[in-house]
């Protein structure tokens, strides 16, 4: 199959291109020129501006793609771009689940109504992410019910190559002894792995769905599970105190993600307490490595 992807490469993008060319498909991949890849001649390149529709035109028009996965798109404006200037058999948009709201246990693409709400043509940097990602999806549902797309919905993605370091504000935290507020110590929630997330997005270019799909990790876990499995680790006590940095996942309320319809496509997702220890393992050895070079540029 001939697939753009909008963005490619950092993160979970780079697993889903790799799953792409192993899968044999002739991908292109479309970015600002910025980030370097190691796709090597295994992809074609072209570069454009995403903000400017006539930079998206001048390299996209008149090229027919059987697939296109979009990463980068964060709001309504960003879906009416591609939709009125791509000529596509299927468009993957990269959604969230936190168009949820609220997410809670058991939540099921239904818990979002996109054909509901206001639709509102706005950029990113209108609103909220989370706004601005309910936006991309009400023009999906209400101003292009006929193109035949799919909203793909993750919760927190997280991995070695997680460049966001969230998880691992908790191993740093609790190895050096930072305080840190927590607001939902006890709060359950899913998360999903980066490889995962890519190959998920990559298996979804062939089947045949419409629409909204939730991809998560079997599973939930709660700060403080993950904080007793630090502290038992590495024999440092987690420090909690209102006035520490904030946690990344403060706020979060307590959910869980149902990821039936995507497993009936036949992907059978990982189970979350299979991996997120052996995750934190790593990261203590990132955070131990990081303090022994500390002290050593102190002797």
């Amino acid at each position: 199959m001939k697939i753009l992807v909008l963005g490619g490469t950092r993160f979970f993008g780079i697993h889903m291109v790799n799953d792409l060319i192993k899968k044999g498909h002739e991908v292109t991949i479309a970015t600002r020129g910025i980030s370097p890849d190691d796709y090597g001649d295994s992809v074609s390149r072209i570069c454009f501006e995403r903000k400017d529709e006539d930079s998206i035109k001048a390299v996209i028009a008149g090229t027919h793609y059987d697939v296109i996965i979009d990463k980068i798109a964060y709001s309504s404006n960003d879906i009416r771009k591609i939709m009125e200037t791509a000529d596509y058999d299927k468009y993957i948009y990269m959604s969230s689940t936190a168009v949820y709201d609220p997410k809670h246990i058991n939540t099921v693409e239904d818990d979002f109504d996109g054909k509901g709400g206001e639709l509102i043509w706005c950029d990113r940097k209108d609103y909220p992410y989370d706004v601005t990602k309910r936006q991309a999806e009400y023009a999906l549902w209400q101003k292009y019910p006929e193109k035949n797309w799919i909203a793909v919905r993750y919760p927190f993605v997280i991995g070695k190559d997680d460049y966001t370091k969230r998880l691992y504000f908790y191993v740093e935290h609790v190895m050096k002894q930072l305080p840190m507020k927590v607001d939902n110590i006890d709060s359950k929630m899913s998360f999903i792995r980066s490889d995962e997330a890519g190959k998920f997005m990559a298996f979804l270019v062939d089947k045949d769905i419409k629409g909204a799909v939730n991809g998560s990790s079997k599973g939930t876990v709660s700060i403080r599970e993950i904080l007793d499995y630090l502290e038992k680790e590495t024999g440092f006590k987690a420090v909690l105190s209102e006035d520490g940095d904030p946690a990344p996942y403060n706020e979060e309320a307590e959910y869980s993600i149902n990821t039936d319809k995507a497993e009936s496509l036949g992907f059978n997702f990982t189970d979350l307490n299979d991996w997120i220890y052996g995750l934190i393992d790593y990261y203590i050895d990132v955070a131990h490595e990081g303090m022994l070079g500390l002290y050593d540029r102190l002797d």
